[in-house]
């Protein structure tokens, strides 16, 4: 299989004199997305010759606490999607999705 195009998404992130971040903007031009401001950002990789996660997480100073909670439940729901059509485990989907509608009710989120 040969490569016939190549894609970048590409992260800028403006950090305070403690390196802490205050912005964050992300462009992904194949998809029409430039310089897009945005509060928080999780970015994990899979390093296949350590069978490891490689992960960075990263919010900015302002990102409210109720906003980070929703993003968290956001990002659990779309992997219990992303686990289901990577494996077509639809069981241990399913019970991904139970702990998602758990996680919301406990931090009173609005699904």
């Amino acid at each position: 299989m040969s490569v016939k195009h190549t894609s970048q998404i590409n992260f800028e992130i403006g950090l305070d004199e403690n390196k802490v971040p205050e912005e964050i903007s992300w462009t992904a031009e194949d998809g029409g997305i430039i310089n897009e401001a945005s509060k928080a950002i999780m970015i994990s990789v899979w390093d296949h010759k350590k069978k490891d996660t490689l992960r960075m997480d990263l919010w900015t100073k302002d990102m409210p606490v109720d906003e980070m909670k929703q993003f968290y439940h956001q990002t659990l729901v779309a992997m219990a999607d992303t686990f289901e059509r990577a494996t077509d485990d639809q069981k241990m989907s399913a019970t991904m999705r139970d702990f998602c509608a758990y996680f919301a009710e406990k931090l009173e989120l609005k699904e």
